[in-house]
Protein backbone atom coordinates (compact mmCIF):
# COMPACT_ATOMS: atom_id res chain seq x y z
CA UNK A 1 0.00 0.00 0.00
CA UNK A 2 2.75 2.32 1.04
CA UNK A 3 4.53 1.48 -2.18
CA UNK A 4 1.40 2.35 -4.22
CA UNK A 5 1.00 5.67 -2.37
CA UNK A 6 4.64 6.48 -2.99
CA UNK A 7 4.31 5.67 -6.68
CA UNK A 8 1.15 7.81 -6.93
CA UNK A 9 2.93 10.69 -5.22
CA UNK A 10 5.87 10.42 -7.57
CA UNK A 11 3.54 10.37 -10.59
CA UNK A 12 1.79 13.48 -9.26
CA UNK A 13 5.11 15.26 -8.84
CA UNK A 14 6.14 14.30 -12.38
CA UNK A 15 2.87 15.64 -13.79
CA UNK A 16 3.17 18.90 -11.86
CA UNK A 17 6.75 19.28 -13.03
CA UNK A 18 5.61 18.80 -16.63
CA UNK A 19 2.87 21.37 -16.21
CA UNK A 20 5.20 23.93 -14.71
CA UNK A 21 7.78 23.21 -17.41
CA UNK A 22 5.16 23.71 -20.08
CA UNK A 23 4.06 26.99 -18.52
CA UNK A 24 7.63 28.11 -18.23
CA UNK A 25 8.28 27.12 -21.81
CA UNK A 26 5.16 28.93 -22.96
CA UNK A 27 6.20 32.03 -21.05
CA UNK A 28 9.71 31.87 -22.45
CA UNK A 29 8.30 31.39 -25.93
CA UNK A 30 5.85 34.28 -25.57
CA UNK A 31 8.48 36.61 -24.24
CA UNK A 32 10.83 36.33 -27.19
CA UNK A 33 7.83 36.63 -29.54
CA UNK A 34 6.74 39.76 -27.72
CA UNK A 35 10.20 41.27 -27.62
CA UNK A 36 10.86 41.04 -31.34
CA UNK A 37 7.45 42.52 -32.02
CA UNK A 38 8.24 45.38 -29.70
CA UNK A 39 11.65 45.75 -31.33
CA UNK A 40 10.20 45.71 -34.81
CA UNK A 41 7.51 48.21 -33.94
CA UNK A 42 9.20 50.16 -31.24
CA UNK A 43 12.69 49.46 -32.51
CA UNK A 44 12.00 50.38 -36.11
CA UNK A 45 9.89 53.34 -35.12
CA UNK A 46 12.55 54.38 -32.67
CA UNK A 47 15.14 53.99 -35.37
CA UNK A 48 13.00 55.90 -37.82
CA UNK A 49 12.31 58.58 -35.27
CA UNK A 50 15.99 58.78 -34.49
CA UNK A 51 16.80 59.12 -38.16
CA UNK A 52 14.06 61.67 -38.58
CA UNK A 53 15.28 63.54 -35.53
CA UNK A 54 18.78 63.36 -36.93
CA UNK A 55 17.69 64.67 -40.32
CA UNK A 56 15.32 67.19 -38.85
CA UNK A 57 17.95 68.12 -36.34
CA UNK A 58 20.46 68.74 -39.09
CA UNK A 59 17.96 70.82 -40.98
CA UNK A 60 16.88 72.63 -37.84
CA UNK A 61 20.50 73.32 -36.92
CA UNK A 62 20.94 75.09 -40.24
CA UNK A 63 17.66 76.99 -39.99
CA UNK A 64 17.45 77.60 -36.25
CA UNK A 65 19.37 80.87 -36.29
CA UNK A 66 17.15 82.11 -39.11
CA UNK A 67 13.99 81.12 -37.26
CA UNK A 68 15.31 82.62 -34.04
CA UNK A 69 16.08 85.88 -35.82
CA UNK A 70 12.53 85.83 -37.15
CA UNK A 71 13.63 86.96 -40.60
CA UNK A 72 15.44 85.55 -43.62
CA UNK A 73 18.29 87.83 -44.71
CA UNK A 74 18.72 87.84 -48.48
CA UNK A 75 21.41 89.49 -50.56
CA UNK A 76 19.79 90.69 -53.78
CA UNK A 77 20.33 93.06 -56.66
CA UNK A 78 18.74 96.49 -56.55
CA UNK A 79 19.58 97.59 -60.09
CA UNK A 80 18.48 94.69 -62.27
CA UNK A 81 14.96 95.20 -63.67
CA UNK A 82 12.80 92.07 -63.52
CA UNK A 83 15.28 90.26 -61.26
CA UNK A 84 16.01 92.49 -58.30
CA UNK A 85 15.13 96.16 -58.43
CA UNK A 86 14.53 98.71 -55.68
CA UNK A 87 11.42 100.64 -56.63
CA UNK A 88 12.19 104.20 -55.56
CA UNK A 89 8.51 105.13 -55.54
CA UNK A 90 7.55 102.41 -53.03
CA UNK A 91 10.99 101.74 -51.50
CA UNK A 92 10.23 98.05 -52.06
CA UNK A 93 12.26 95.42 -53.88
CA UNK A 94 10.61 93.69 -56.80
CA UNK A 95 11.47 91.09 -59.42
CA UNK A 96 11.83 87.38 -60.10
CA UNK A 97 14.55 86.76 -57.52
CA UNK A 98 12.70 88.83 -54.93
CA UNK A 99 9.66 86.59 -55.30
CA UNK A 100 11.90 83.53 -55.08
CA UNK A 101 13.25 84.79 -51.75
CA UNK A 102 9.70 85.32 -50.48
CA UNK A 103 8.84 81.72 -51.38
CA UNK A 104 11.76 80.49 -49.27
CA UNK A 105 10.73 82.73 -46.37
CA UNK A 106 7.21 81.38 -46.63
CA UNK A 107 8.50 77.81 -46.42
CA UNK A 108 10.55 78.63 -43.33
CA UNK A 109 8.09 80.85 -41.45
CA UNK A 110 4.76 80.32 -43.20
CA UNK A 111 4.95 84.04 -43.99
CA UNK A 112 6.48 85.43 -47.21
CA UNK A 113 6.94 88.86 -45.66
CA UNK A 114 9.53 87.65 -43.15
CA UNK A 115 12.45 88.44 -45.42
CA UNK A 116 14.93 91.29 -45.21
CA UNK A 117 16.68 92.36 -48.39
CA UNK A 118 20.16 93.81 -48.61
CA UNK A 119 21.46 95.15 -51.88
CA UNK A 120 24.61 93.47 -53.15
CA UNK A 121 26.86 93.79 -56.17
CA UNK A 122 28.97 91.19 -57.94
CA UNK A 123 31.86 92.35 -55.77
CA UNK A 124 30.13 92.51 -52.37
CA UNK A 125 27.79 89.52 -52.40
CA UNK A 126 30.47 86.95 -51.55
CA UNK A 127 31.96 88.84 -48.58
CA UNK A 128 28.50 89.66 -47.18
CA UNK A 129 27.65 85.95 -47.28
CA UNK A 130 30.98 84.97 -45.72
CA UNK A 131 30.54 87.48 -42.90
CA UNK A 132 27.03 86.29 -42.10
CA UNK A 133 25.43 89.61 -43.00
CA UNK A 134 23.08 87.65 -45.25
CA UNK A 135 21.83 84.07 -44.98
CA UNK A 136 21.58 83.53 -48.73
CA UNK A 137 22.39 85.37 -51.92
CA UNK A 138 19.85 85.39 -54.75
CA UNK A 139 21.41 87.93 -57.06
CA UNK A 140 22.06 86.66 -60.60
CA UNK A 141 24.96 84.75 -59.03
CA UNK A 142 26.46 82.64 -61.81
CA UNK A 143 27.49 79.11 -60.88
CA UNK A 144 31.09 78.28 -61.83
CA UNK A 145 33.37 75.42 -60.86
CA UNK A 146 35.76 77.88 -59.26
CA UNK A 147 33.02 79.47 -57.16
CA UNK A 148 31.84 76.05 -56.01
CA UNK A 149 35.11 75.79 -54.10
CA UNK A 150 34.03 78.73 -51.94
CA UNK A 151 30.21 78.59 -51.85
CA UNK A 152 27.28 76.21 -52.00
CA UNK A 153 24.99 76.71 -54.97
CA UNK A 154 21.55 75.29 -55.53
CA UNK A 155 20.76 73.69 -58.87
CA UNK A 156 20.16 76.41 -61.48
CA UNK A 157 16.83 78.21 -61.27
CA UNK A 158 17.54 80.23 -64.43
CA UNK A 159 19.94 80.10 -67.36
CA UNK A 160 21.10 83.06 -69.39
CA UNK A 161 24.01 84.07 -71.63
CA UNK A 162 26.36 87.05 -71.69
CA UNK A 163 25.42 89.72 -74.23
CA UNK A 164 26.32 93.20 -75.41
CA UNK A 165 24.37 96.44 -75.15
CA UNK A 166 25.54 99.24 -77.47
CA UNK A 167 24.48 102.68 -78.61
CA UNK A 168 22.14 102.51 -81.56
CA UNK A 169 24.42 104.74 -83.64
CA UNK A 170 27.65 102.93 -82.69
CA UNK A 171 27.81 100.72 -85.77
CA UNK A 172 28.53 97.73 -83.53
CA UNK A 173 26.49 94.68 -84.50
CA UNK A 174 28.64 91.87 -83.12
CA UNK A 175 31.88 91.11 -81.31
CA UNK A 176 33.63 91.27 -84.68
CA UNK A 177 33.00 95.03 -84.73
CA UNK A 178 34.67 95.57 -81.36
CA UNK A 179 38.32 95.75 -82.37
CA UNK A 180 39.92 98.55 -80.36
CA UNK A 181 36.71 99.12 -78.36
CA UNK A 182 36.32 99.52 -74.60
CA UNK A 183 33.96 97.16 -72.81
CA UNK A 184 32.18 98.14 -69.59
CA UNK A 185 31.74 95.25 -67.12
CA UNK A 186 30.83 94.80 -63.46
CA UNK A 187 33.57 94.23 -60.92
CA UNK A 188 34.15 90.53 -60.10
CA UNK A 189 31.61 89.40 -62.71
CA UNK A 190 32.18 86.53 -65.14
CA UNK A 191 31.28 88.76 -68.11
CA UNK A 192 34.85 89.97 -68.60
CA UNK A 193 36.19 86.44 -69.14
CA UNK A 194 33.32 85.58 -71.48
CA UNK A 195 33.87 88.63 -73.69
CA UNK A 196 37.64 88.23 -73.66
CA UNK A 197 37.28 84.64 -74.87
CA UNK A 198 34.85 85.72 -77.58
CA UNK A 199 37.14 88.56 -78.66
CA UNK A 200 40.10 86.20 -78.86
CA UNK A 201 38.08 83.78 -80.96
CA UNK A 202 37.02 86.62 -83.28
CA UNK A 203 40.58 87.92 -83.54
CA UNK A 204 39.80 91.38 -82.12
CA UNK A 205 41.47 93.35 -79.36
CA UNK A 206 39.40 94.90 -76.58
CA UNK A 207 40.02 96.72 -73.30
CA UNK A 208 37.87 96.79 -70.17
CA UNK A 209 36.60 99.32 -67.67
CA UNK A 210 35.12 97.86 -64.49
CA UNK A 211 32.30 99.46 -62.48
CA UNK A 212 30.56 98.80 -59.19
CA UNK A 213 26.97 98.94 -60.47
CA UNK A 214 25.04 98.46 -63.70
CA UNK A 215 23.67 102.03 -63.79
CA UNK A 216 27.28 103.23 -63.73
CA UNK A 217 28.05 101.13 -66.79
CA UNK A 218 24.93 102.38 -68.55
CA UNK A 219 25.97 105.98 -67.81
CA UNK A 220 29.48 105.27 -69.12
CA UNK A 221 27.97 103.82 -72.28
CA UNK A 222 25.74 106.83 -72.83
CA UNK A 223 28.60 109.25 -72.25
CA UNK A 224 30.96 107.38 -74.56
CA UNK A 225 33.41 106.30 -71.85
CA UNK A 226 32.78 102.71 -72.95
CA UNK A 227 31.60 101.38 -76.28
CA UNK A 228 29.82 98.27 -75.01
CA UNK A 229 27.91 97.40 -71.84
CA UNK A 230 28.50 93.71 -71.24
CA UNK A 231 26.64 91.46 -68.78
CA UNK A 232 23.96 88.75 -68.91
CA UNK A 233 21.35 89.42 -71.57
CA UNK A 234 18.41 89.26 -69.19
CA UNK A 235 20.02 92.05 -67.17
CA UNK A 236 20.75 94.10 -70.28
CA UNK A 237 17.11 93.93 -71.35
CA UNK A 238 16.29 96.05 -68.33
CA UNK A 239 18.46 98.83 -69.76
CA UNK A 240 17.11 98.91 -73.29
CA UNK A 241 15.98 102.31 -74.54
CA UNK A 242 15.50 104.21 -77.78
CA UNK A 243 19.22 104.94 -77.76
CA UNK A 244 20.51 101.54 -76.61
CA UNK A 245 20.12 98.20 -78.38
CA UNK A 246 21.02 94.59 -77.63
CA UNK A 247 23.14 92.78 -80.21
CA UNK A 248 22.41 89.18 -81.20
CA UNK A 249 25.60 87.89 -79.56
CA UNK A 250 25.29 85.24 -76.87
CA UNK A 251 28.39 84.15 -75.01
CA UNK A 252 29.06 81.64 -72.24
CA UNK A 253 25.81 80.23 -70.76
CA UNK A 254 25.23 81.54 -67.24
CA UNK A 255 23.42 79.38 -64.66
CA UNK A 256 22.04 81.22 -61.62
CA UNK A 257 21.86 79.48 -58.24
CA UNK A 258 20.80 80.35 -54.70
CA UNK A 259 24.06 80.71 -52.79
CA UNK A 260 24.83 79.78 -49.17
CA UNK A 261 27.96 79.56 -47.08
CA UNK A 262 30.23 76.70 -48.04
CA UNK A 263 30.23 75.03 -44.61
CA UNK A 264 26.45 75.17 -44.28
CA UNK A 265 25.69 72.02 -46.25
CA UNK A 266 22.36 71.33 -44.52
CA UNK A 267 20.98 74.73 -45.47
CA UNK A 268 22.18 74.24 -49.05
CA UNK A 269 20.43 70.85 -49.25
CA UNK A 270 17.24 72.36 -47.87
CA UNK A 271 17.26 75.19 -50.42
CA UNK A 272 18.09 72.85 -53.27
CA UNK A 273 15.09 70.70 -52.40
CA UNK A 274 12.86 73.76 -52.60
CA UNK A 275 14.29 74.90 -55.93
CA UNK A 276 13.89 71.48 -57.53
CA UNK A 277 10.34 71.20 -56.23
CA UNK A 278 9.43 74.57 -57.72
CA UNK A 279 11.11 73.66 -61.00
CA UNK A 280 9.07 70.45 -61.12
CA UNK A 281 5.71 71.95 -60.23
CA UNK A 282 5.97 74.97 -62.54
CA UNK A 283 6.28 77.61 -59.83
CA UNK A 284 9.55 78.97 -61.20
CA UNK A 285 8.33 78.80 -64.79
CA UNK A 286 5.33 80.92 -63.76
CA UNK A 287 7.65 83.53 -62.21
CA UNK A 288 9.81 83.60 -65.35
CA UNK A 289 6.70 84.25 -67.40
CA UNK A 290 5.40 86.83 -64.94
CA UNK A 291 8.53 88.93 -65.26
CA UNK A 292 9.02 88.38 -68.98
CA UNK A 293 12.40 86.74 -68.68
Amino acid sequence: MKTRKLIALLLTLVMLTAVFSACATKTDTDTPDASPNESVTGGDNTGTDADADSNTGASNAALESIRTAGVLKIGCKEDVPNFGLLNNATNEYEGFEIELAKLIANDIFGDPSKVSFQAVTAKTRGPLLDNGDVDMVIATFTITEERKLSYNFSDPYYQDAVGMLVRRDSGIESIADCDGKTIGVAQSATSKDAIQAAADAAGVSVTFNEYGTYPEIQAALMSGNVDVFCVDRSILRGYLSNDLVLTEDKFSPQDYGVTTKFENKELADYVNGLINGWLDDGTIAALVEQFGL
